[in-house]
């Protein structure tokens, strides 16, 4: 798999990565976040043009028509928040899931946030989310381990209804991964 900034003419293809990878949540009993709408074209051109999305892709050779890696598979989008890399978001296409794209999108970001620790808000109950973010060597913040970047994320969150659900920030330290 190889991971780099995806081109201009790929980013329709993450909101497709997006929408697909929201209808899990559909089952879980929340179709709210299954309809919610993916990132637009204008927020993803922001993030690709400042060097912050990441899109995973097939091997070159892997595909049938050409030499060059295929459609991306999953993407992560980052941002700078307290000295951190905050992953923004990262969805993986289900027909690709279980396959390490995830964790190498989110290894690949720390690389490019010059070995930053890592920090994140999910779904705390959501077993692809804080559990397997667990797994990947992040750990739950307490309230009082909260940065002021990531209080302004969760009150974002809390206006737009994530708190339905709870959610919890998690951070990984830098560092090599068994």
């Amino acid at each position: 798999m190889i991971t780099h900034t995806p081109s201009p003419a790929e980013l329709p293809a993450l909101r497709t990565i997006e929408r697909a990878a929201g209808e899990a949540f559909r089952e879980l009993g929340m179709a709210a976040i299954a309809d919610d709408e993916p990132p637009s074209l204008t927020q993803l051109t922001s993030y690709q043009r400042a060097g912050r999305a990441l899109a995973a892709y097939e091997e070159p050779g892997r595909t049938a028509t050409t030499d060059r890696p295929g459609r991306p598979l999953g993407y992560l989008l980052w941002e700078p928040v307290d000295g951190c890399t905050h992953i923004e978001q990262v969805s993986v296409h289900p027909q690709y899931a279980h396959r390490g794209i995830g964790r190498a999108l989110i290894d690949r970001a720390e690389q490019d946030g010059c070995a930053a620790p890592l920090t994140l808000t999910t779904f705390a109950e959501v077993p692809w989310n804080a559990p397997y973010y667990a797994r990947l060597g992040f750990r739950i913040l307490g309230d009082t381990e909260l940065t002021p970047g990531l209080r302004v994320i969760r009150a974002h969150e809390a206006v737009l209804g994530l708190d339905r659900w709870p959610r919890v920030c998690m951070r990984r330290e830098p560092g090599p991964r068994t």
